[in-house]
């Protein structure tokens, strides 16, 4: 799927914040993964989508600039300081308009998880095809929530409205079945992710006021719907999973291995 016609003037980046210093699992994204490092997985993923004018990887770290230098990878150096993955998109969006001179205004950027080595073609064109409306400035992503996980405070939960936009985050199970009897009728979503923003949103974030929701959540997204910035959130088929422990690099492993022997169209 080309990128959104309305956007002929824009570009879309594709931007994978990649953080060597991860402290749960040590240098994560380089770790390998049936046959190729974390990273790799990643970026296949997202240039196989077909949907982006530019991919860039943003790093702090030397020895990731080494791997996409010689993978002949697009790569930008961070600052180690930088809080976020978004705070890391919004620093290359920073680098590219002291360096180009055409008119960045409507440009999209999509903050790429570089630890979900699970990604498919179809999860970036999900996120991308709701720019054909002009009224959407951020998409996400969600998913049906595996009945395992509705009540894991590690798998963060959406509620949307009927127009596909966020209500709410949260690591709570999300809606809460108080009389105990909706009987599989309320729909559990899982929220993946990926982010896509329009340059100006982008530009707001960093200077937003700090949201209580996010502090006590953990969740950067909650800044956005806190000041008032609608999220819209795409339903994609395929889950991911988020590398954060030897036995998230385990199942990862296993999963794409399976993946590898019998191909499934993206």
């Amino acid at each position: 799927m080309p990128a959104p016609s309305n956007l002929a003037a824009a570009q879309v980046i594709g931007v994978i914040p990649a953080r060597l210093a991860s402290t749960r699992l040590p240098r994560k994204i380089l770790r390998e993964i049936a046959g190729k490092p974390m990273l790799a997985w990643v970026y296949q993923a997202a240039s196989s989508a077909g949907v982006f004018d530019r991919l860039i990887v943003a790093t702090d770290a030397q020895e990731v600039a080494e791997l996409c230098h010689a993978n002949g990878w697009e790569c930008r150096m961070t600052s180690s300081e930088l809080a976020s993955g978004t705070d890391r998109v919004h620093a290359v969006a920073q680098q590219l308009s002291r360096d180009e001179s055409r008119d960045q205004s409507n440009d999209i950027f999509v903050n790429i998880q570089g630890d979900e080595p699970l990604l498919r073609a179809e999860h970036f064109r999900a996120l991308l095809l709701p720019f054909h409306r002009a009224d959407v400035d951020v998409s996400t992503l969600r998913t049906r929530c595996p009945a395992e996980d509705i009540g894991n405070p590690n798998v963060v939960k959406v509620v949307v409205d009927h127009n596909g936009k966020a209500l709410y985050f949260s690591r709570a199970t999300i809606p809460f079945d108080r009389d105990g009897n909706a009987g599989g009728s309320i729909p559990y979503w899982k929220h993946l992710g990926l982010y896509a923003y329009r340059k100006h949103i982008l530009d707001r974030f960093p200077g937003l006021p700090s949201s209580g929701l996010e502090a006590v959540e953990r969740l950067e997204q909650l800044r956005l719907l806190e000041n008032g910035i609608a999220i819209h959130v795409a339903a994609v088929e395929h889950d991911t999973i988020g590398v954060d422990t030897e036995a998230d690099l385990e199942t990862a492993a296993r999963l794409l291995r399976q993946r590898e022997r019998q191909p499934i169209a993206p």
